[in-house]
């Protein structure tokens, strides 16, 4: 699919997730929050999703229906693991959890149509992109799962011991778990499940090795630290949410890419949704 079909497409589906959302919001009715100019920074958190997953459904080898579900699942995916931290390190706030994920769930379910018209109809989508999980032996996929999750939790610490001067007053309002629990979450749920998202966004990709390790770091950059923290919050004060905005976009840009690396084609040859392009 060339440039010139792919950001009209882009922009049409911006319009239509946005209008989406607002149904979404009539049907979940949460309490209002009382955040200047919300409804403008919510469209600038779609600007950023509907950017990011644009590139994934030109590129994925599925049509129709299928190809819908597997983009509308990319952030709502996200939400669901960051929802695992939040409820465990913000046990002090009021926010209506179960509300918002239903709100995140609906949106999804409602865009669902949106990628699979707009993305799903052209003829020409691939059928033969690289699968990073058939392409592995046994011995390779337990190392490489088990590298890449210790990877993330060392970002995860590394990055965190980085700001934590910045967040450390806020944190001390809050109810925290232990280190030990802290790093069996990252280790044993969170990490495994980034994983396995990354390595879906490989696969959906279809790009050489180094290319595509650049595109889904950058991809895991803007679903899951730029579009969330950019939006003010009645959690979160400013300093606090920027400290987390640096942390999570340089963590996950890093933590994506070696994924996206790791697994992905050796040789171009092993990508043959390319072969033409090279």
């Amino acid at each position: 699919m060339t440039l010139s079909k792919i950001i009209p497409r882009a922009v049409l589906a911006f319009v239509a997730i946005a209008i989406v959302q607002v149904v979404a919001g009539m049907i979940v009715a949460m309490k209002p929050v009382a955040i200047p100019h919300l409804a403008l920074w919510m469209l600038l958190n779609l600007a950023v999703t509907v950017a990011a997953l644009t590139p994934v459904a030109a590129r994925a080898e599925w049509r129709g229906w299928r190809l819908g579900v597997a983009v509308s699942a990319i952030p709502l995916a996200i939400f669901s693991i960051n929802l695992i931290e939040s409820l465990v390190f913000l046990p002090n706030t009021n926010l209506e959890w179960g509300k918002i994920f239903l709100y995140t769930l609906v949106s999804a379910a409602l865009s669902v149509p949106v990628w699979a018209f707009l993305f799903g109809q052209r003829k020409n989508a691939e059928d033969d992109h690289y699968h990073p999980l058939r392409s592995q032996s046994s011995g390779e996929l337990a190392w490489k799962f088990v590298l890449c999750d210790l990877l993330y939790v060392f970002l995860y610490f590394a990055v965190g011991a980085i700001i934590f001067p910045y967040v450390k007053d806020f944190y001390a309002t809050q109810r925290l778990p232990s280190m030990g629990a802290i790093a069996a979450l990252q280790f044993f749920v969170r990490g495994p499940m980034f994983i396995l998202l990354a390595l879906s966004l490989t696969r959906m990709l279809g790009l050489p090795r180094l290319s595509g390790a650049l595109v889904v770091g950058l991809v895991f950059t803007l679903l899951t630290g730029a579009a969330p923290l950019l939006i003010p919050n009645s959690v979160f004060p400013d300093t606090v949410r920027w400290a987390h905005f640096c942390e999570v976009t340089s963590e996950m840009f890093v933590f994506g890419a070696v994924v996206a690396w790791l697994w992905g084609p050796s040789k171009p040859a092993n990508a043959p949704a390319l072969q033409e392009a090279a």
